[in-house]
């Protein structure tokens, strides 16, 4: 996406004033070695070359932006952000912006308003588009790519690019981007990478381990906890799992391998990558009893991926080209499913999804 001057400015400001903070928490992946002594490229340069994954990054200060009608759009994106179900859910107060079909809020999954490492950071996302999305086949831009979280995650509507809530995401995603480099790639992006099981996750064990760990906070039915009971446009304080209130089946957070790193880097709420709770194994186990439970459908996910070779080894619907059953793709074990789509690559490229025309 690029910036225009109004952003540009403010970045300027940004900088003269101090308002940024170094995020200096070292990811997952290895840091890029520095330049050899007597070379003339710099750190910077190397960071800014395609694939490098930037280390550290400077966070803006959202508090200390000026009090104009930018800095007001973008705290208005990072409310938007976390507290969602009051900007844009089934009961928020305007019926016009009542674009999400649940009581979610986005930093539910992005946590720490999009920042935290391993817990789906939001710091590169303005950076890394537009991009080929292999989901649709199609070049996105950062819009798109919210709608898709809007009307999967959030098991709503796509919204107008003109609506309020849009344009204020848009902004602070811009801010949280704004001193990468573009496509930047950051350490600690995603959810993390725990080894994978060479067995298929376990959803009886992972309810022994829901009930030890989990329960305490979303609930023995998964169904969360809300911030007031007779109002949920105040959303949850603990979201919910599964049920009514959750993502729909077409989201991210329902394929077993974003939902078992998550939960390994990020749960229980506090812990994360550096000293997590929970065992692999056990995160896996315990993913595969939330992946088993019950949530609402989205439609034409049979269209999903034209091209079937794109279309990650743990995506629990189908049509698929490797000739694995849905359940392997569900819980796994993923290696023969990843080797058997090498395989089809190198011999045919290209296996057309027979449901998109």
């Amino acid at each position: 996406m690029r910036r225009n001057g109004a952003a540009a400015r403010l970045l300027a400001g940004l900088i003269l004033m101090g308002a940024f903070a170094p995020g200096a928490a070292l990811g997952q992946q290895a840091t890029p070695p520095l330049p050899a002594a007597g070379r003339t490229d710099s750190l910077a340069a190397s960071l800014a070359t395609a694939n490098a994954r930037v280390a550290v990054w400077d966070i803006p200060d959202i508090d200390l932006l000026p009090d104009d009608e930018e800095g007001r759009l973008v705290r208005y994106g990072r409310s938007v952000l976390e507290a969602s179900a009051r900007h844009m859910g089934p009961d928020a107060a305007d019926p016009a912006q009542r674009f999400a079909g649940n009581n979610l809020a986005c930093v539910n999954c992005h946590l720490d308003a999009g920042r935290k490492k391993f817990g789906l950071p939001l710091v590169a996302a303005a950076a890394d588009y537009p991009r080929y999305s292999t989901r649709t086949g199609e070049t996105a831009d950062l819009a798109d790519r919210i709608d898709g979280c809007m009307t999967r995650s959030m098991n709503g509507r796509a919204m107008p690019r003109d609506a309020k809530p849009m344009r204020a995401l848009l902004a602070y995603l811009t801010l949280l981007s704004s001193a990468l480099p573009k496509d930047a790639k950051i350490e600690g992006a995603g959810a993390g990478a725990i080894p994978a099981l060479e067995r298929p996750a376990n959803p009886a064990r992972g309810a022994v381990i829901y009930a030890q760990t989990c329960v305490a906070c979303h609930r023995a039915g998964g169904e969360g906890l809300r911030r007031n009971e007779a109002d949920a446009s105040f959303g949850y304080g603990v979201p919910p799992l599964w049920g009514p209130d959750s993502f729909n089946d077409g989201a991210g957070m329902n394929r077993l391998v974003t939902i078992a790193n998550f939960v390994h880097d990020n749960m229980p709420n506090g812990v994360s990558w550096v000293m997590p709770a929970l065992a692999p194994e056990e995160a896996w186990d315990v993913a595969a009893y939330v992946a088993s439970q019950t949530r609402p459908h989205r439609d034409g996910l049979d269209r999903d991926f034209p091209d079937l070779l794109d279309k990650p080894v743990d995506t629990p619907y189908g049509p698929y080209a490797d000739g694995f059953s849905q359940a392997q793709h569900k819980y796994g074990p993923f290696g023969p499913i990843r080797a058997e789509i090498a395989r089809l690559k190198a011999d045919k490229g290209r296996v057309p999804n027979p449901n998109v025309r």
